[in-house]
């Protein structure tokens, strides 16, 4: 049932360098992860559905075996009477017209089918909860790491405000504004820190253990476009090959097979039933020698269901609801699929054009607080002006490092929702880490 997408999307950055972090924590999580653990073993159950369904067109033996004490009195010359009888029989019933049995095998297959997309959906969803919690673990890194370097240049202004108070060049306003700003510093490197902390247990919970250090993306990274670049033909492709919509349609399929099933019960069924047998009696005073009786039979068997109560009925209005339920579902998951698709293409191209806009911000905030320490030191601007720049190059490096996750992220999403993400993809992303 699986499509193959003939669409795919290029690597956002060129890749130079090769770093096995991120292939990593995902293998990790394939061996680790208690959702995917639980997403497998649905599979596996699921496979055992073809076995059953085929039972169902097979023969079937059974066997049966008895032991009787007798203990009769009887008003006659005989008397009490007092023996034993045995017996055993076997059995065997060749279906030769069932037609529910053949519609429930055709089901059996499609639950088959069913799994398998289901656990391709969770290995997808496995990719992605993996990606999003290493990158958001580094996005938490690096917003520490501009916290304490915020705070590192708020204590060094601060120590700066003091020194110049002492000799008078400026006011105590200046020293209080100082110690303001350092005394928040400190308390979002807190914060960021407790942030980082939780982000990693997230991450471990996937994993099974702590995956510290992690490899962060590589600088001076080039972007490149998704291809095709319509945002329609993704839309196009993730209506038909995203493994929400397969399952979906399977799903379907199912349904319809299920309003078969059910008219099948007012049909007549035809079997082959073979059987065999023995009944042994032991010695009694009517039978000084005892007995012995084989029976061997072979025929055909019909019925014919006239009336059941109207269950047959229901059961089979019952399944011709779901089946307008399965359909409504199918073109819900189409429209979702599209959506989700239209909205990674989105979350990719804005993102870059993000990126590109908050790396010029990044240099020109790095220019501005040069531009107003040079001021401060020759007297043309005052403390405050200092912070603020300091606190804007800061907000603005944190932007952007979360700014260049999404947008990777985006590009994985983008590939689920077309129905194509793999492990080929972590690899990719894997290649823009450092070594």
């Amino acid at each position: 049932m699986k499509r193959a997408i003939v669409i795919s999307l290029t690597s956002l950055f060129s890749v130079t360098a090769w770093s096995a972090d991120l292939m990593q924590v995902y293998r990790d999580a394939l061996a680790n992860d208690a959702r995917f653990a639980a997403a497998r073993a649905q599979y596996e159950a699921g496979q055992e559905r073809l076995v059953q369904g085929r039972a169902g067109l097979l023969p079937s033996i059974g066997a049966s075996a008895s032991t009787t004490w007798n203990d009769v009195d009887t008003h006659t010359v005989f008397g009490s009477q007092q023996f034993n009888t045995n017996g055993y029989g076997v059995q065997l019933t060749q279906p030769l017209f069932r037609w529910q049995n053949w519609v429930q095998y055709k089901q059996g297959e499609l639950q088959t089918a069913l799994a398998e997309i289901q656990f391709g959906l969770a290995r997808q969803d496995l990719i992605l909860r993996v990606s999003q919690a290493y990158f958001d673990v580094l996005n938490a890194q690096d917003v520490l790491g501009a916290q304490r370097q915020l705070r590192s240049a708020a204590a060094e202004q601060l120590d700066l405000s003091k020194a110049s108070f002492e000799v008078g060049t400026v006011t105590i306003t200046d020293v209080h504004e100082a110690q303001s700003r350092f005394d928040l510093a400190s308390a979002q490197e807190i914060a960021a820190q407790s942030d980082l902390d939780v982000r990693r247990q997230t991450l471990t919970q996937i994993v099974g253990k702590d995956p510290s250090p992690l490899a962060g993306l590589r600088t001076g990274l080039s972007l490149s476009r998704p291809q095709p670049d319509r945002i329609d033909d993704w839309a196009g492709a993730a209506e038909q090959g995203s493994y929400a919509v397969q399952a979906q349609q399977l799903t379907r399929e199912i349904a319809v097979r299920e309003v078969e099933r059910n008219r099948a019960g007012h049909y007549p069924t035809v079997d082959l039933v073979a059987t065999h047998g023995r009944n042994s009696a032991g010695f009694s005073s009517s039978s000084p020698g005892g007995t012995r009786n084989d029976a061997s039979t072979i025929g055909v068997q019909l019925n014919v269901p006239l009336f059941q109560g109207g269950s047959i009925s229901s059961r089979e209005r019952e399944a011709a609801a779901l089946k307008l339920k399965a359909d409504a579902d199918l073109d819900d998951a189409r429209r979702s699929a599209a959506l989700a698709a239209r909205q990674a293409y989105l979350g990719v191209t804005s993102g870059m054009a993000q990126v590109r806009a908050l790396e010029a911000a990044q240099t020109s905030s790095t220019s501005a607080l040069e531009a107003n320490r040079l001021g401060y030191e020759v007297g043309v601007r005052i403390n405050i002006d200092v912070l603020n720049a300091q606190s804007q190059l800061a907000d603005t490096q944190r932007q952007l490092a979360r700014a260049r996750y999404d947008t990777l992220i985006s590009q994985l999403r983008l590939k689920a929702a077309a129905g194509t993400l793999g492990e080929e993809d972590v690899q990719v992303i894997d290649a823009l880490l450092t070594e």
